[in-house]
């Protein structure tokens, strides 16, 4: 058995029909769509966790006394002397 009472052979009878209606060239044609879309939702969420990182700290920031912030600004140019 199969996926769902399917079995295999079926599943390659179909694949078969569809390679011959389609043909090969629609399938890498295909192939590559989908990993672009894939490597550009992947960027997207990277992209998207950077800003959710940079707000995050934003949001700390602005939580902070001011005169915290102005320390800890002038601390982090000490270090960079």
């Amino acid at each position: 058995m199969g996926f769902g009472g399917i079995s295999i052979w079926q599943l390659l009878i179909v694949l078969g029909i569809v390679v011959l209606i389609f043909g090969t060239k629609k399938f890498r044609s295909l192939g590559s769509d989908l990993g672009s879309a894939v490597k550009g939702f992947k960027s997207a969420m990277k992209e998207g966790e950077k800003e959710a990182d940079s707000e995050n700290l934003e949001k700390t920031a602005a939580d902070q006394d001011p005169i915290d912030v102005k320390a800890t600004q002038v601390d982090q140019e000490q270090e960079r002397k």
